[in-house]
């Protein structure tokens, strides 16, 4: 496969490690860094920021993955549908909203998905998953590396 066959994904985590298992997200960032995936940027942060739309615009994919309170277990993903309306709260923006703000700088087609990792502890300050949240960024993290594999092995095919 030749690298211009290889589409360009951003995986963007977030989160906060020092509370518990809301630093799912950076772990989940830490452990595909190390994976060394052709087409893959991974970025992480606390939250989610206005600038982080600039990055988005340049991936053809974009995974936003963070630590979930409640839901599915181990992980849920879901597809990400554009937000026409930008709402910008003062400390807090949603993934619709960065790629939304995305199709605004660049209108390339870009698919969005969000990895919400079920945690349980979140209140508080220490740093370090807890044994249910490892198990669960470990599910994870093998269903984002067959779904990069599959993603990347079906582009290349088109």
């Amino acid at each position: 496969m030749s690298t211009s066959s290889v589409p360009e994904i951003l995986l963007l985590c977030y989160g906060n490690p020092a509370r518990e298992d809301d630093g799912l997200g950076p772990a989940l960032a830490l452990e595909m860094e190390e994976y060394g995936f052709s087409g893959l940027t991974v970025d992480a942060d606390y939250q989610l920021q206005v600038e982080d739309a600039v990055t988005a615009s340049r991936h053809k994919v974009v995974i936003f993955a963070d630590a979930a309170a409640e839901g599915d277990e181990p992980f849920s993903f879901t597809k990400l549908e554009t937000q026409d309306e930008i709402r910008i709260e003062s400390h807090s923006v949603d993934p619709e909203t960065i790629l939304g703000l995305a199709r605004r700088l660049s209108p390339a087609q870009r698919e969005g998905y969000l990895l919400g990792i079920r945690g349980y502890s979140f209140n508080a300050f220490t740093e370090g998953l807890g044994e249910k949240a490892r198990r669960n960024l470990s599910s994870a993290k093998q269903f984002l590396t067959a779904f990069l594999h599959n993603y990347i092995d079906t582009d290349a095919v088109t």
